[in-house]
């Protein structure tokens, strides 16, 4: 098994943490403890969490870094040589784990608990630093993500300025000690996984709006700030402007730049990256940058911003964003309307696209997503039609949004979609885009005791999605599970999401097989292996697929560069050499 496999799925039954939750903060001024019992840990929420030892010492966090087993620190702490320190360690098919000659890339335990006192002793604070073990788990274990590695980190670091965050990762770089930034923790793919142990940065105290520049329309704001509360505070100032990109609600700043992450309003407004100006950066060594000034635009050297946005912490720390604001619009509606088959619904998608339509969001959900919304409950007294189904948004002036609906219900009904319903009033509004809102959670009250959901995206160009969406619903179909297909298919992305047992033999290959399927698909029909939820730790296979060897050694380059110690994020889009 390679390090690789070493993953587990998303969303245990019955154990959705809140996202909401401050943070725990016991601080302790060593690792906790082993406590002798093989007893498993309470995920906070009642249920048992992953196979972790109750309480943990930083040695059995390293142990368990890169897998079960006594070979698991070595594959964590040997690298193959490539100029930075490290030598001789393959990982392929016969597992050749530690030849002559190797050396360690990352600080051991004893390392580690130096750099920790160091951080203690320059930043001069007592909760600056938490070594609980519930705050551990909850730093290195995602009941959201598809893939989680074994290992957490052996400390939390809470600071609350950019000096504080140089300072941490000067004395990291000092000893090797991995880095490893957290924002809102609901990332899909592994990303703020500790496999190598390290410490764990979580911006929580960091969340504030620097500087509002109203006349400029943009906003200086510090990473662990969420969209929604940004929004919350700009509606509150009067603006008339917000933050256009909407992610899932428990979303801050930093991880939205980190994964370059959208939502639903991206078919209007974009992406992460088209709204950051300017970034604040604090470099593996410690080193601050800025990455460009506050203009819109500037043709000035390269363009760093494009560098750190997607990088998931890889190349450096943000720790403050300049990012335009968009005015909010005079009129919003909502629509819905449903169609025999799934080719129907994204047939008519690509067709508002190409007709140049300026809808404001544009959501597709399978006849199986629409059943789960009518079972839950969730949006009674109001039931759907069990039928694929598109939702719209609009937005604009009055007349613009008045001709947009009738334009798009022009191209659905040419599409064979019927019952075509758009919202008069903001109460019809919200009544109309519940079934989308709550098609997450409503799938997630389904699960029995020990079923998981598997979710993950891809996106391809307009002119195919109608076929890969096709050609994926039918071969979930056939894994005769509860699975259902939902998606921002304005911009050509959907999702798959699959119930399923892992007890049960052969059940997760299936769905894995699914999964990995879709994305060759994808990849085969010009597209990308992820819309939104980024590489992480559980998509690296995929983005070899996707860009090739030689663009992968590109970005390799990139990272020695910034990162010659490669600490920041270690295992993150791309395995460490």
């Amino acid at each position: 098994m390679s390090v690789q496999s070493w993953t587990r799925p998303l969303l245990r039954s019955g154990r959705i943490a809140s996202k909401s939750a401050a943070p725990k903060r016991t601080i302790t001024n060593s690792a906790p403890k082993r406590s002798g019992t093989s007893e498993k840990p309470s995920n906070g929420n009642g249920g048992p969490a992953a196979s972790t030892p109750s309480t943990w010492t930083g040695t059995s966090v390293l142990a368990v870094a890169a897998g079960a087993g006594a070979a698991g620190w070595a594959v964590a702490s040997f690298t193959k040589g490539d100029g930075v320190p490290g030598t001789n360690l393959t990982l392929g098919p016969k597992k050749t784990l530690l030849d002559a000659g190797s050396a360690p890339r990352y600080a051991n335990l004893k390392q580690m608990e130096k750099a920790l006192d160091e951080i203690r002793e320059a930043l001069g604070d007592g909760d600056i630093i938490s070594t609980d073990s519930d705050d551990l788990r909850a730093h290195g274990y995602s009941e959201w993500s598809s893939s989680n590695p074994e290992g957490l980190p052996v400390a939390v670091a809470y600071p609350r300025s950019t000096e504080q965050v140089s300072t941490i990762a000067r004395i990291c770089y000092k000893y090797r000690v991995p880095i490893i930034p957290y924002s809102g923790g609901s990332s899909l793919e592994g990303n703020f996984a500790a496999p190598y142990g390290g410490i764990s940065v979580d911006f929580a105290y960091m969340d504030s709006i620097i500087q509002f520049n109203k006349e400029d329309m943009d906003v200086v704001v510090q990473p662990s700030i969420g969209w929604q509360d940004l929004n919350a505070q700009l509606a509150k100032m009067t603006s008339g402007l917000f933050f256009p990109i909407d992610p899932g609600p428990s979303a801050k700043i930093g991880g939205m730049i980190g994964t370059n992450c959208s939502g639903t309003n991206a078919v209007k407004y974009g992406t992460m990256k088209d709204w950051v100006i300017n970034l604040t950066v604090v470099l593996a060594d410690g080193t601050v940058i800025k990455t460009r000034r506050r203009p819109r635009k500037s043709s000035a050297g390269y363009n760093l911003n494009s560098v750190f946005v997607g990088s998931e912490g890889t190349l450096g720390l943000v720790t403050e964003a300049t990012l335009k604001l968009a005015v909010v619009p005079k009129e919003h509606s909502v629509a819905v309307v449903s169609f025999p088959s799934i080719r129907d619904a994204a047939s008519a998608a690509a067709g508002v696209m190409q007709a140049g339509i300026p809808v404001a969001a544009m959501e597709i959900m399978d006849e199986v997503q629409m059943k789960v919304v009518n079972m839950s409950g969730m949006t009674a007294p109001r039931t759907w039609k069990e039928l694929p189904t598109l939702f719209f948004k609009f937005a604009g002036t009055k007349a613009s949004v008045r001709e947009n609906i009738s334009q798009v219900q022009g191209i659905t009904k040419s599409n064979k979609g019927s019952n075509f319903e758009f919202a008069k009033d903001e109460k019809e509004q919200k009544l109309l885009w519940s079934a989308r809102k709550e098609s997450l959670w409503s799938m997630l009250a389904l699960r029995k005791e020990g079923e998981e959901v598997w979710s993950t995206d891809v996106a391809v160009p307009f002119s195919r999605l109608a076929d890969i969406i096709e050609v994926s619903k039918r071969e979930m179909d056939d894994l005769g599970l509860f699975a259902s297909i939902l998606g921002h298919v304005g911009d050509g992305n959907f999702h798959e999401s699959i119930i399923y047992n892992p007890t049960k033999t052969g059940e997760r290959d299936k769905v894995e097989k699914c999964v990995k399927n879709m994305v060759k698909r994808a990849l085969e029909m010009e597209g990308t292996c992820t819309g939104e939820h980024s590489i992480g730790w559980g998509k690296k296979d995929s983005l070899l697929l996707e860009v090739g060897p030689d663009t992968l050694s590109v970005m390799r380059v990139i990272k020695r560069a910034l990162d010659p110690l490669w600490i920041m994020n270690p295992g993150k889009i791309m395995d460490v050499p």
